[in-house]
């Protein structure tokens, strides 16, 4: 499978990850099928990716003609054999959870067609605990997109054991051609390049704050000013949602079974709790009136 060859893509999850990745892909010319077992939220995602290219309008970086073109270019589906189907590439965004990415990489290896490459945008697992599960392991690649994925330049590019160099090339040139960064791991290992850096400092972050050496509040602040970060690591873990942050950190425990990667229990708190950050309102700030406010200390009994 040739760059030239892919002229039509899926995206399955229609979460902010898979509707942006598939608005991305139409910003690059691709006829994109987006799927989701649920029509709500893929009538929720058309309308999101809606207002972000609007917004792209008002600034002057789209013309109207060609932010209607991008838009249209996107079309959904509750069907996974409809859009995989006629699919010359996929990309999985789906829950990032182990057995469920296997699951749907081997019904899409019995949708698809013969040449078709999968990708997954897994932020945690390399592509061959998911590849095993099919008949093409050598057509299975990692494309790990940052979020924002409209804003956010970054996706790299792993390989499996398996993946073959055409597979590669193929993918490194649609990112590309999609008008995002790719880097290449020409080794797999867990968490890829950003976010095991990001993960070292953040789970320190979180041990200062959990052992009771800084306020959360103060923290972000030394990092943002200090190290001149965007934001600091509590306010990148609403941004991005507290229950991805612990479900990633819970997901590397269990893998390496190592103390030093224990998720902290007040991150397992919030998540039962549905302080999940900007998108329920609340997280470690409080986002219900606009601002961002510190919100109930998380660390309480």
């Amino acid at each position: 499978m040739g760059i030239e060859d892919i002229t039509t893509i899926c995206v399955v999850g229609a979460g902010t990850m898979g509707a942006q990745i598939a608005q991305q892909a139409a910003l690059g010319e691709y006829q994109v099928w987006l799927t989701d077992v649920s029509g709500e939220q893929l009538d929720r995602a058309l309308e999101s990716n809606r207002r972000l290219i609007t917004r792209r309008v008002d600034k002057g970086q789209l013309t109207g003609e060609e932010a209607a073109a991008a838009l249209n270019r996107v079309q959904t589906t509750t069907s996974l054999e409809e859009a995989a189907g006629r699919a010359d590439f996929v990309f999985e965004a789906i829950v990032e959870k182990l057995q469920p990415k296997r699951e749907l990489f081997a019904r899409l290896d019995g949708v698809v067609q013969g040449r078709t490459i999968l990708a997954t945008n897994s932020s945690t697992f390399p592509v061959s605990r998911l590849a095993d599960a099919t008949k093409r392991p050598d057509r299975c690649v990692n494309t790990h997109f940052f979020h924002p994925v409209l804003v956010m330049q970054l996706c790299e590019v792993g390989r499996g054991p398996a993946t073959s160099d055409e597979t590669v090339a193929t993918t490194m040139e649609l990112v590309r051609r999609i008008g995002r960064v790719p880097v290449l791991l020409e080794k797999e290992i867990d968490g890829f390049i950003v976010n095991r850096i990001l993960h070292a400092a953040s789970q320190e972050a979180m041990r200062l704050y959990e052992g009771g050496y800084a306020e959360f509040a103060d923290i972000d602040v030394a990092v943002e000013k200090g190290l001149n970060w965007p934001m600091g690591p509590f306010k990148l873990a609403d941004f991005s949602g507290v229950d991805i942050t612990y479900n990633a950190r819970r997901e590397k425990f269990e893998a390496s079974g190592d103390e030093h990667d224990r998720p902290a229990e007040f991150l397992r708190r919030m998540v039962d709790e549905g302080r999940l950050g900007r998108k329920s309102g609340v997280g470690f700030y409080d986002y219900r009136d606009g601002g961002a406010t510190p919100a109930e200390d998380p660390r309480r009994p």
